[in-house]
């Protein structure tokens, strides 16, 4: 039996309404159960997102896996497991598996920069001459020099201690990362309205560094609340600056991921 655990890690993923459209785009069609007040979580004494158990006819954990990949061996252990019940016809053959997009694994040989919240409550390395101003609306500006894994705003933001909320136009996040994907978890605080955007990286238009969320312009808008991929990069990985330019007012970023 295959059960999949929903554990908010952002506010707005507490709304069914927000889960239900993500997981009819992901093809889940497997039961769901909510743990909004975390008591799986707990119970599990999890820390991941997303994170996988694999359990035995008695119900101990035989196996598990934190973050993506490693599709293969979870299979095979799956076919272990219903070896070991003595259930028939079990096929050792392996799924072919085409993991794009966000559900592909992480880069790890490459990865140097981690997840970072961007509210005040939890953000590192944030950058901005002045620091953050808690809870009120305040114009930053992007330091002169970003060093690695730091982060800077510009334009008219408000910080809250989970999201950043953009007030006015064409205010901007900027990001030195060390990755080949970098995702931002974000969205309009007017779901009616999406918020166009602009990616750079180093100054320049992503062309085949775009990610699915992008074109090779750059460009881009955010609607439901979500994460979304800005760059994935072939090739060579190295130091890069990124930077979001938002057209319209009403952003909410919540979270940097990278892979």
């Amino acid at each position: 039996m295959v059960i999949g655990i929903h554990t908010p890690e952002f506010e707005f993923e507490n709304n069914l309404e927000n889960v239900r459209p993500a997981l009819k785009t992901m093809k889940v069609d497997y039961p769901i159960a909510i743990d909004n007040d975390r008591s799986i979580w707990n119970a599990f004494d999890n820390q991941y997102w997303p994170a996988l158990y694999l359990l035995d006819s008695r119900g101990r954990i035989q196996y598990h896996r934190f973050g993506e990949g490693d599709y293969i061996q979870s299979e095979k252990t799956i076919q272990q497991l219903l070896s070991g019940t003595g259930a028939g016809n079990i096929s050792h053959e392996l799924v072919s598996i085409d993991a794009t997009g966000i559900e592909a694994a992480a880069d790890w040989n490459s990865l140097g920069s981690g997840e970072n919240y961007l509210g005040y409550q939890r953000t590192e390395n944030f950058s901005s001459p002045g620091g953050q101003m808690q809870d009120k609306h305040f114009v930053y500006n992007f330091p002169k020099i970003l060093t690695l894994n730091q982060w800077a705003l510009s334009g008219d933001w408000t910080v809250q201690g989970n999201a950043i909320l953009l007030d006015q136009p064409n205010g901007q996040i900027g990001y030195q990362f060390h990755a080949r994907d970098l995702h931002i978890v974000m969205g309009s605080a007017d779901k009616t309205k999406p918020i166009r955007f602009k990616v750079l990286i180093d100054g320049q238009q992503p062309g085949a560094a775009h990610g699915i969320d992008i074109n090779e312009d750059g460009l881009g808008s955010v609607a439901e609340p979500r994460l979304y991929q800005l760059i994935r990069q072939p090739g060579h990985i190295t130091d890069r600056r990124f930077t979001i330019e938002f057209s319209d007012p009403g952003l909410e970023a919540f979270s940097f991921t990278f892979g």
